[in-house]
C-alpha cells in the first residue's frame, strides 16, 4: 500500500473504531486470549464467533474497559480504555450475557435510572425513552414490572437501556442465548435496524446462524486464539464446500462405515451420530451413495455453514 504513514498506530485509530494488536489476558497459568489482533471500522457488523471459553467474553470485558489486558495494546476510538475508561464508556453501549435490569423498577423507570448515570438530564432522557421503548416494542410495557416481561422482552430493554446514551459502538456479549427462535428474530431485526443506522456492532456468539444473519466479518476463535477472519461467505468458501451430505447409519454404524464411502464428495467428517459428506452437489454425492448399495437411515442435503468451517477448523463442532 503505497502513500500510508509510517506511524502505523496513528494510522489504525484513524481508520478504526476498534483496534487490538497482540492482545493477550491471562489468569495466573491460563491464558484466556492468545495474542490476537483484529481492527474494526466504523459502521461494520463484527463478529467474534467460538464455543464457551473460547475467549469471547474476556476480550469484551477488555474492550468495555472493565478487565485489565496482560500485554498488547487496545484502542477504542482511538483511545485507550486503561487510560481514558471514562471517555470510551461514553461512546460504547454494553450489552452483558445475563440481563442486568433492576426488575424492582416499572420497563421505562430501567432506562431513566440508568441514564442518570451518564448525568444526562430529564430533559432528553424521557423522550429518549419514549423513542427506545418504540424501538424496542415495548411501549405498550412502560409501566409494567420488569419481572412480568418474558426473556425476549428483557432482552430487548436491555438493548434499549445500552442506547440511551447514542453509543456509537455496541457490545453484545452472546445476545440470544436462551431465546426461543421467533424472539431471536425479532431482536435480529432490531440490531439491523440499528446497522442501518450506522452504529457499529461487536458481538460474540456461539450460534452460527446468528453471525452469518449479523455479521459483515468475524473472527473464527478457539482456545483464545483466532483461527481464521473474514467475512461469513468467504470463510465458507475457503473452508468448506458448496454443499452438505448428512447421512445417519445409526450409532454403531457411523464410525465403520467411512471407508465405503470414500472417494464421495471432497471429503468425510465422521461424527458420533451422522457422517458429513462435502460436496459441491450433495444430491450427486447421495445418488453415489445409494449406487454404492449403502442405505442411510436418513439424509439430508443442506448449504455448507460457518459450523461446518468451525469444525474443519478445530476438528469440534461449535457447540461442545
Amino acid at each position: 500500500m503505497s502513500g500510508v504513514s509510517n506511524d502505523d498506530s496513528h494510522d489504525h485509530s484513524q481508520r478504526y473504531v476498534i483496534s487490538a494488536t497482540n492482545l493477550t489476558k491471562k489468569y495466573g497459568d491460563f491464558t484466556a486470549v492468545d495474542d490476537i489482533s483484529f481492527h474494526v471500522p466504523a459502521g461494520e457488523s463484527f463478529g467474534l464467533l467460538g464455543p464457551n471459553g473460547a475467549g469471547k467474553s474476556t476480550t469484551m470485558r477488555m474492550i468495555g474497559g472493565v478487565s485489565q489486558r496482560t500485554s498488547g495494546s487496545l484502542s477504542i476510538m482511538g483511545l485507550d480504555p486503561e487510560q481514558h475508561g471514562p471517555e470510551v464508556r461514553a461512546h460504547l453501549g454494553v450489552v452483558p450475557q445475563q440481563d442486568n435490569l433492576d426488575e424492582e423498577l416499572k420497563v421505562r423507570d430501567n432506562l431513566l435510572v440508568y441514564g442518570r448515570y451518564f448525568g444526562l438530564p430529564m430533559s432528553y432522557l424521557k423522550p429518549r425513552a419514549d423513542e427506545l421503548l418504540e424501538f424496542a416494542q415495548l411501549t405498550d410495557k412502560a409501566k409494567a414490572k420488569v419481572d412480568a416481561l418474558s426473556g425476549g422482552m428483557k432482552r430487548r430493554l436491555t438493548i434499549a437501556r445500552s442506547l440511551i446514551n447514542e453509543p456509537s459502538i455496541l457490545l453484545l456479549d452472546e445476545p440470544t442465548t436462551g431465546l426461543d427462535p421467533q424472539a431471536r428474530h425479532i431482536l435480529w431485526d432490531r440490531l439491523f435496524r440499528l446497522k442501518e443506522a450506522g452504529t457499529t456492532l461487536i458481538l460474540t456468539t456461539h450460534y452460527m446462524d446468528e453471525a452469518e444473519q449479523l455479521c459483515d466479518r468475524l473472527i473464527v476463535v478457539d482456545k483464545g486464539r483466532i483461527m481464521a477472519e473474514g467475512s461469513p461467505a468467504s470463510l465458507i468458501r475457503e473452508y468448506s464446500t458448496r454443499e452438505v451430505l448428512e447421512l445417519r447409519f445409526g450409532s454403531e454404524r457411523n464410525a465403520t462405515v467411512g471407508a465405503e464411502l470414500e472417494g464421495i464428495g471432497e471429503r468425510l467428517e465422521t461424527l458420533p451420530d451422522r457422517v458429513l459428506v462435502y460436496a459441491h452437489d450433495g444430491e450427486a454425492a447421495l445418488e453415489q451413495v445409494h449406487a454404492r448399495g449403502l442405505h442411510p437411515l436418513t439424509s439430508l442435503v443442506r448449504r455448507s455453514s460457518l459450523e461446518d468451517v468451525f469444525l474443519r477448523l478445530t476438528g469440534r463442532s461449535l457447540v461442545d
